[in-house]
């Protein structure tokens, strides 16, 4: 089923800017002034003044519609007591229902429609008596039909432009929020995009340089006593460095269009490699995995396995080089992570700046799970995450 769309702000439909309606209403008044001089012309200095003056009042027929209308209403009803023929001046008066019901609210609309009709039957008895006709129902009723058609048309033309403005309003109206609303969703999810890149440049910028910080101070101490150690340390130090940077390509791949990066997104069963490098670094982990990790969705397991890291990493940086920590995961209608060491971490100072515990909260919720970090029973540091499957 079609449905209509509302016009864009830059699609606004065409008028007359302000200065061109000035000129056009001070023309309208100046032919119906011309016309008027016709009246001195022919002898009739008092026709004459009284259409000016009924003439004149048009000049602010659209910012006082309905004073104006009265105004005329009036200088009409003067007119038809002082001169017993019509006038030119009479022209002003459709002119003046039509602004009533073009600018003026509805109800003062409908009543210079109603005083349009009751002025059509004066006029038409003060026109038949000054041209000598009797006031039979067979002369009048056609005058009052015929003037009564002239101010319906001009009050139907006011009130159907009048309509005509409120619908283009409010279709413009509808295009300018929609454009807010747009630039609101494109403002939210560009900030969206760049909490993600953020937490993901983080845990892998954070973890890599705290795993190459280990492994570099206990090569450096072990250089002088067992240079094969360090050697071998100095292996580590490189392979943490590639991984990084094949991960750091991975994200800035993702900021390039057409490009999907260059290598996979962990998984859940990549906790195990988080283990074995920590191990590797020097830290004592004890893990309680399942021997066989189910498949969990993507985003899940990424979750997961970036809460680890970052949890790994806080250890690295915080829990002091003899401390113990254990990494759990279990799978059940949830998944549950767990992360738990006995250092010193909870005790350390924060400049304040640290993004690591924002980041794992946000991964949680946006998987509509939960995250708890802090100071654990009998000391050290705990992070307990539970993601919905």
């Amino acid at each position: 089923m079609p449905t209509s769309r509302a016009p864009s702000v830059d699609q606004r439909p065409w008028r007359l800017g302000p200065r061109a309606r000035t000129w056009l209403d001070r023309l309208l008044v100046l032919a119906l002034l011309l016309l008027a001089a016709g009246h001195f012309l022919s002898g009739q200095p008092a026709s004459m003044v009284l259409a000016a003056l009924e003439v004149l009042p048009l000049l602010w027929r659209r910012s006082r519609p309905f004073t104006v209308f009265l105004a005329v209403a009036a200088l009409s009803a003067l007119q038809a007591v002082v001169v017993e023929t019509p006038t030119t001046g009479q022209l002003a008066f459709p002119v003046a229902v039509y602004s009533a019901a073009r600018w003026a609210p509805r109800w003062q609309g409908a009543t210079a429609l109603l005083v349009g009709y009751a002025g059509a039957v004066v006029a038409s008895s003060r026109w038949l008596t000054g041209f000598g006709s009797d006031l039979t129902p067979g002369t009048l009723v056609p005058y009052v039909i015929s003037i009564g058609a002239i101010v319906t048309a001009a009050w139907a033309l006011g009130a159907a432009a009048q309509e005509r403005e409120r619908y283009v309003s409010s279709l413009v109206a509808r295009a300018e929020q929609a454009e807010r609303m747009a630039e609101r969703e494109i403002e939210l999810a560009a900030r969206d995009e760049r909490s993600r890149i953020a937490r993901e440049m983080h845990d892998v910028v954070a973890h890599g340089l705290s795993v190459i910080v280990v492994q570099a101070d206990g090569a450096r101490y072990a250089a002088a006593r067992e240079p094969g150690v360090a050697v071998e340390t100095l292996g580590t130090i490189a392979e943490t460095g590639r991984e990084s940077l094949t991960e750091m390509r991975r994200l800035l791949g993702l900021l390039r269009e057409g490009d999907t990066g260059l290598a996979p997104q962990p998984t859940l069963g990549d906790v195990r490699h988080l283990v074995e490098e920590a191990r590797a670094s020097g830290t004592r982990v004890e893990a309680d995995l399942p021997d066989d990790l189910p498949d969990v969705p993507d985003g899940v397991g990424l979750a997961a396995y970036r809460i680890v890291q970052e949890a790994l990493t806080n250890v690295r940086k915080h829990a002091g080089r003899d401390a113990r920590v254990s990494v759990r995961l279990a799978v059940g209608r949830d998944l549950e992570v767990e992360v738990r060491d006995d250092g010193h971490g909870a005790a350390s100072s924060s400049d304040g700046r640290g993004l690591g515990l924002v980041g794992m909260r946000e991964r949680a919720h946006a998987h509509g799970g939960t995250l708890e970090a802090g100071p654990a029973t009998g000391g050290g540091f705990a992070v307990s995450a539970r993601l919905p499957l």
